[in-house]
């Protein structure tokens, strides 16, 4: 993959897309067969030698319902893959689930394994925070 439109293309194949705009776009993913859905996305970052990032990321929780940030930033010191990290929007803080990922030699199959990575992790860790038993 070397542009975000070749990614847009082949996202908009493969799934519904919930938003789209330069640079950004958003897709819906179906977990456990339909009965749960997950909002992925993704966006094209400029790093600091001017190479291009993907990010891929979906929300987990409202900060508001965070108990412990300490539990979350240790959650990024084990992580394998993907972090936490707070955004903003409107007038509400979140947490999200991130990866990213440099457009050099990121195949069909890297792409398509983080998204359902992200994607699934995500709607674990929002189920855990439903229940009370996270962070």
């Amino acid at each position: 993959m070397q542009s975000f439109e070749q990614i847009a293309d082949w996202i908009t194949q493969k799934y519904t897309v919930t938003v789209m705009e330069p640079f950004l776009l958003a897709l819906e993913l179906s977990i456990q067969h339909g009965k749960r859905h997950q909002s992925v996305f993704l966006s094209e970052l400029i790093d600091e030698d001017q190479h291009k990032i993907l990010r891929i990321s979906t929300v987990v929780a409202d900060v508001g319902r965070v108990k412990d940030l300490q539990q979350a930033l240790a959650f990024n010191w084990q992580s394998r893959s993907g972090y936490l990290a707070i955004s903003e929007m409107g007038d509400k803080r979140y947490l999200n689930l991130c990866e990213n990922r440099p457009y050099q030699n990121l195949s069909l199959t890297d792409l398509e394994r983080s998204i359902l990575r992200i994607g699934g992790l995500g709607d674990q860790m929002e189920l855990q925070w439903q229940s009370g038993d996270a962070f």
